[in-house]
């Protein structure tokens, strides 16, 4: 970490700023599609499970880019092998959004009708988009050189999670 605060946004572009406005526009697209889907499906008759706590991850998302950009030294070196897990955890992203389609959402959409998801990353683990966050959250921070944050965030996600896989588990069940 660099002894200044936020000169990530007083420094010419580099790697580091353009590996975090990558995770930015990522991040901000997802939602959109999200929102799209959630929008298709609650029309489809699909209801939302959950909703008490989704304002809690749009917050420890925002706040771990946020603490990130704050933060980091712009000049970091990017080691090659923490790039390259990053790009697998992008690969593992792609596979799992291709695999889910239309069923995609960051919230937690249902119906008895809808359909389970068995192709694939989902042939293997139940929740491949969560294990991509948790990877995400933890190999970040590593990257750019602040263990401490993807210590914290990595804990605070792992309690949100833990109660959300309760909820999607439960909801999951009725479907069979």
């Amino acid at each position: 970490m660099s002894g200044d605060l936020g000169s990530l946004f007083t420094t010419s572009p580099t790697m580091v700023t353009w590996l975090l406005l990558y995770i930015v526009v990522q991040r901000l697209g997802e939602l959109v599609h999200a929102s799209r889907n959630t929008k298709r499906l609650l029309s489809e008759g699909g209801v939302e499970h959950g909703a008490d706590h989704y304002h809690y991850f749009i917050f420890l998302h925002s706040a771990w880019i946020g603490v990130i950009a704050l933060l980091v030294d712009p000049q970091h070196i990017i080691h090659p092998a923490m790039l390259a897990l990053f790009v697998g955890t992008q690969v593992l992203r792609v596979w799992t959004l291709a695999s889910i389609g239309r069923w995609w959402t960051t919230r937690i959409i249902s119906a008895p009708h809808f359909d389970r998801v068995k192709r694939g990353p989902y042939k293997y683990i139940s929740h491949p988009n969560y294990l991509v966050v948790v990877l995400e959250i933890a190999i970040v921070p590593l990257m750019l050189g602040l263990p401490w944050v993807a210590l914290l965030f990595s804990v605070l996600n792992a309690i949100l999670l833990r109660h959300r896989i309760g909820v999607e588990n439960d909801v999951l069940g009725e479907r069979g």
